[in-house]
């Protein structure tokens, strides 16, 4: 949950289209293009990443960088929907190198940076450091 606060913090401060997840993000993202080039980004719907079809060619995918990418295989939270926080209902929990590849997407078609216009960035600050004191 830490690491997915930090993240959410990084998309509001920053534009996305520059920012660099991993030193693999270009070859994550061309090969995540030339296997689901018609996978929009904007809305994950977790049945149809997690149907039986996509999930075999999700695992190739993924395979392909567990040489590559550290943990990649490991348990991350992805936001569903670009448009919303991490959140019960907008967290579907992914493979490392999946999160990384719907997200280098997200950030280089410029998605992420809707975030800012849906969702008061500077409030989810104050939740946190209010949370803490």
């Amino acid at each position: 949950m830490e690491h997915s606060d930090i993240y959410f913090n990084v998309l509001c401060s920053v534009d996305t289209q520059w920012l660099r997840l991993t030193p693999h993000d270009d070859i994550i993202y061309t090969h995540f293009r030339q296997d689901f080039p018609d996978l929009d980004v904007s809305y994950i719907k977790e049945n149809e990443i997690k149907n039986n079809t996509n999930k075999a060619k999700w695992r190739i995918f993924c395979e392909k960088f567990k040489n590559i990418v550290e943990d990649y295989s490991f348990g991350t939270l992805l936001r569903a929907d670009t448009k919303g926080d991490y959140s019960e209902a907008n967290t579907i929990l992914v493979p490392r190198v999946q999160f990384y590849a719907i997200e280098i997407a997200r950030n280089r078609e410029k998605l992420n940076n809707e975030v800012k216009k849906h969702y008061k960035c500077a409030s989810k600050a104050n939740m946190v450091r209010d949370h803490q004191s």
